[in-house]
């Protein structure tokens, strides 16, 4: 090496060397006065620079946000929370995720351009118009569908769009039954008379004095005739297949007694923006949102069972009424129709808009959810975060014994790391470590066992020195001394004190099986909120790589919910569910996918699995584990990945926790092109020389 290149090499090596010199630059540079004299200068033109950046963001934010008047309230109840630092945050959170990334099947179009997807898959033809009216003529079932909508004051043309919505439904058994709460607008009076001379279907009743929303709703269900029962605000609009799906669904679904379907929002001048694909019916994500909301469709004789709205609730009367309809049904009782089926509108005085526009109503949602814990004799209590409900569970009086079980092999920073970390800073206080050591070859990773054998909290057993991941956790397990069990990685650092308290929480509800946790990467990215099934051939992590500021899609990166799957790396269960179901799968499934296959052997045995984001980790890059080969490796897990999609195939590609309208090939929650959705066959009646088509699907 000649002496040019050691004096480059000593510059790379020396970072204090460059940063000195720069300094000595830029202290010369200002020295001189050209540069004092244009120092001004130039810090204008970088606030110019700055500010052009942000107006390119500006049509593009409003076009996210619903129009100016909507982005204008959220970026002002943004500054009234966080200041000026949460509104750059979230420009900054903005601007790196607007890289526009076509998607698969769409063409130059945004995977998150909604305008398009609504036409291409949600916009009716006439030829599909006529085919649901040839198949609705079929229905065994034609329930006649009840509409409740209670009105007050509302704007002359928000209320006929709503009316009209429902005038225009292709499925024609309905009846509107409209309430009106004493408003003083005479204009709705008149319009309302006029609509129910013109159609039998619609019928009115008129309030003589204001009792808000939910006298009013009563006051609209004493007017149903129906079996079941609709919601429609007095400001909001059904597109005109909805009550053909709702039918549909009853059709397909007989013991069904609640029905709720997918929703987008509109802006005050019908421009549709911001859907909510909802997964299948999720009772965690329930407790943390009102996911059933719009449109949700109530077995009458149900709503009248748990007598009604009740008053005292307004503004969360809806989420207060299916909270105590859940308790007199099977969860295979409540139907998803995968499909937006309601336009909720977007103005000033709106929830749509945000929560704190009616601060009450969340206020009414957490007092709905504690009474209905109580009703069920449920040891919890649930708390308004803003954004929705966090539910927490108390844990029994008697602290079950948790064993910690770790795979140990030469990552000994790593393994300290982790080790220390729970000991440190673990709050819940009935637990043991049960390291496994695989065949370690690092002399100071053994020493460091050897001290630990000291620790009353830690033992130490041997693995057999061939990586098994799945038969190397069913050892420990079966080795454990505590009631409920954590599989841990040995690169997992704590982060939340409480981390294991929260998930043995959950672990002890008699309904849940296995519980995760929500894991990060080193640069505060996130790693781990769930497992959505399907996407990438087998699972993915769900909002992986997203930052701390993001709520997630529909808030669901924050909110405690039921998924399919969580991750084996932080997983917490009860033993004996673990010992029942046979461990992890250590002959199919030695190394890769054992964990995903483990949770759907738990929900197959009727179980729920829940994840939680108060459980928080952080999950550090792998230990190197020696001299594995990366062709050995991925031959492997594409065999372990062949069995999962043999083996679960069908519930791979329509994972209930997830949606049909999202992707499977990316793990961001992007829209899917085209959707998975079933298609309406075409009716044989309209079908020349065709024999009928099979049952709808």
């Amino acid at each position: 090496m000649n002496r040019r290149q050691i004096e480059s090499q000593n510059r790379v090596l020396d970072p204090t060397r460059i940063m000195g010199e720069s300094r000595g630059r830029v202290t010369a540079l200002n020295g001189l006065t050209s540069w004092s004299i244009t120092k001004s200068l130039r810090f204008a033109l970088h606030q110019i620079r700055r500010v052009g950046i942000a107006l390119k963001l500006v049509v593009p934010v409003i076009k996210h946000g619903g129009g100016y008047k909507n982005t204008l309230a959220r970026a002002v109840t943004l500054y009234r929370r966080e200041g000026f630092s949460g509104l750059k945050r979230a420009l900054i959170f903005f601007s790196s995720s607007r890289e526009v990334r076509p998607a698969s099947g769409s063409g130059i179009f945004d995977r998150n351009d909604y305008s398009e997807w609504v036409r291409r898959y949600d916009t009716l033809t006439d030829d599909e118009r006529v085919n649901m009216r040839a198949h609705q003529a079929d229905f065994e079932n034609q329930p006649l569908i009840s509409i409740l909508m209670p009105t007050y004051n509302p704007k002359e043309p928000w209320l006929i769009a709503a009316i009209e919505s429902v005038k225009n439904q292709i499925y024609p058994h309905w009846e509107l039954c409209i309430a009106d709460d004493a408003s003083s607008d005479p204009v709705v009076r008149a319009t309302l008379e006029r609509y129910a001379n013109e159609d039998s279907r619609i019928k009115v009743v008129f309030r003589q004095q204001n009792g808000h929303i939910s006298a009013a709703s009563n006051s609209a269900l004493e007017l149903v005739t129906g079996q079941w029962v609709a919601l429609l605000d007095h400001d909001d609009v059904l597109p005109e297949h909805a009550l053909f799906w709702v039918a549909h669904s009853i059709n397909r679904h007989p013991s069904a007694r609640l029905i709720y379907s997918d929703e987008c929002k509109t802006d005050e001048n019908g421009k549709r923006f911001d859907p909510y694909f909802k997964s299948d019916w999720n009772q965690d994500l329930f407790y943390s949102h009102n996911m059933f909301s719009h449109l949700g469709v109530y077995e009458t004789a149900l709503v009248r069972q748990v007598g009604g709205f009740r008053e005292g609730f307004e503004g969360s009367q809806d989420y207060d009424l299916a909270l105590r309809c859940i308790e007199h049904v099977d969860t295979n009782q409540i139907v998803h129709i995968p499909r937006v089926l309601y336009h909720w509108r977007v103005h000033s005085e709106s929830t749509a808009l945000c929560a704190n526009t009616k601060p009450y109503a969340m206020q009414a949602g957490e007092r709905a959810l504690n009474e209905h814990f109580q009703r069920l004799s449920v040891d919890a209590a649930a708390k308004a975060i803003g954004y929705g409900y966090r539910a927490s569970y108390k844990l029994p009086a008697n602290l079950p014994l948790v064993t910690i079980v770790i795979l140990s092999k030469n990552g000994l920073a790593l393994i300290r790391q982790c080790i220390d970390s729970i000991l440190d800073k673990t709050t819940y206080p009935n637990f043991e470590i049960l390291v496994v050591v695989d065949g370690s070859e690092n002399a100071k990773a053994l020493r460091y066992l050897e001290k630990l054998t000291h620790v009353s909290e830690v033992r130490i057993i041997p693995g057999d020195g061939s990586f098994n991941y799945s038969r190397l956790n069913n050892v420990a397990v079966q080795n454990a001394g505590g009631e409920v069990v954590v599989l841990l990685n040995s690169n997992i650092e704590v982060v939340s004190p409480e981390w294991l308290s929260e998930m043995v929480s959950h672990a002890m509800r008699p309904e849940i099986g296995a519980v995760g946790a929500k894991l990060w990467y080193s640069n505060d990215t996130l790693q781990h909120g769930g497992m959505t099934l399907g996407v990438g051939g087998v699972a993915a992590y769900a909002h992986r790589n997203i930052s701390k500021y993001h709520l997630g899609y529909c808030g669901r990166a924050v909110l405690t919910q039921n998924f399919s799957a969580v991750t084996a790396e932080c997983l917490v269960i009860r033993k004996s569910i673990y010992q029942d179901l046979g461990g992890l799968n250590d002959f199919d499934l030695p190394v890769g996918y054992s964990g995903v296959d483990f949770c759907l052997r738990v929900r197959e045995a009727g179980y729920r699995n829940v994840w939680t984001p108060l459980a928080e980790l952080y999950h550090h890059q792998p230990a190197n584990r020696g001299r594995d080969q990366s062709q050995e490796k991925f031959a492997c897990l594409a065999t372990e990945a062949s069995y999962m999609q043999n083996h679960w195939g069908k519930l791979l590609q329509d994972d209930p926790a997830y949606s049909p309208n999202l992707t499977l090939i990316d793990d961001d929650f992007s829209y899917a092109w085209p959707p998975r959705t079933s298609i309406l066959p075409l009716h044989s009646s309209l079908v020349v020389g065709c024999a009928p088509p099979g049952p709808l699907t």
